[in-house]
Order: C-alpha cells, then sequence, then structure tokens
C-alpha cells in the first residue's frame, strides 16, 4: 500500500535556529511522498546543501501541512503533446502550497525553462496530481 502523506519541508534560514526564513526566501515543499519516497528526497536535497550551514529540510507527515492544497508539476516531456515524461526524467513535484505561492513557485520555474519547447508546468490540486501521478 502506497500512502503518501509525507513532505520535505525548508529551505535556507536566517540563522542556525532554523525558525525564521532567509530574507527573500520561500518555504521550499516537495510531496506528497510515501514515507521512503520523502526520505530518499530529503537525503537527495541535503546532499546538495550540505556545505550550508543555514539550509535545513525536515520531513513533516501530511496533516501538518494539509492548508496548503496546490502543487506545480511537470518537468521535460518526450513530445509537445506533453502526455508523457521524456525517458530518463522524472515528474518534478512542488508543494504543497497555497495559490499564490504555488503561482510563484510557477513563475520562477518557468522562467528559468522558457527556452525549453519540451519542458512544461502546471499548476494542479491534490485530486488532479493524483491522476497524472497514476498516468506518469
Amino acid at each position: 500500500m502506497d500512502i503518501r502523506n509525507y513532505y520535505v519541508v525548508g529551505g535556507e534560514y536566517a540563522d542556525t535556529n532554523f525558525e525564521t526564513l532567509a530574507p527573500g526566501a520561500t518555504e521550499e515543499r516537495y510531496g506528497p511522498f510515501s514515507e521512503k519516497e520523502a526520505h530518499d528526497t530529503w537525503r537527495s536535497l541535503t546532499g546538495k546543501t550540505v556545505d550550508n550551514a543555514l539550509v535545513r529540510y525536515r520531513i513533516k507527515p501530511g496533516d501538518a501541512v494539509s492548508d496548503a492544497v496546490w502543487f506545480v508539476v511537470g518537468g521535460e516531456y518526450a513530445d509537445v503533446d506533453f502526455a508523457r515524461i521524456a525517458t530518463g526524467q522524472k515528474l518534478e513535484t512542488y508543494g504543497p502550497f497555497s495559490r499564490p505561492e504555488a503561482l510563484a513557485v510557477w513563475r520562477s520555474i518557468t522562467a528559468k525553462t522558457v527556452d525549453s519547447a519540451l519542458t512544461r508546468y502546471d499548476i494542479v490540486t491534490v485530486e488532479e496530481l493524483d491522476v497524472i501521478k497514476k498516468t506518469a
């Protein structure tokens, strides 16, 4: 049984108390994941940021972040039908976010990938995300 009820949450903080985000930073949220997927994602993120003492990620159960209901999903697709992720690529999922947070994340990601005709991201609800993940 694959229960997706965990999120990886964190980012860059103002100090090592890890209570206040750094100026201009927003909290990053990834998921939903099974417990193992959350740990794998946490390990990957912390491995990339090990040299920055102000970056920290935590695994939180889904009910701890349930007020946010929007996700940004996408990545590099196989063709312009945007129905199948490209070979060797994974569907990228960011969130959960409030609607304004999701829009800000979507704008940030799409600005970085504007030159790739095969890269696309969408803002979706948790119900839409479940359907997308089943078909991905």
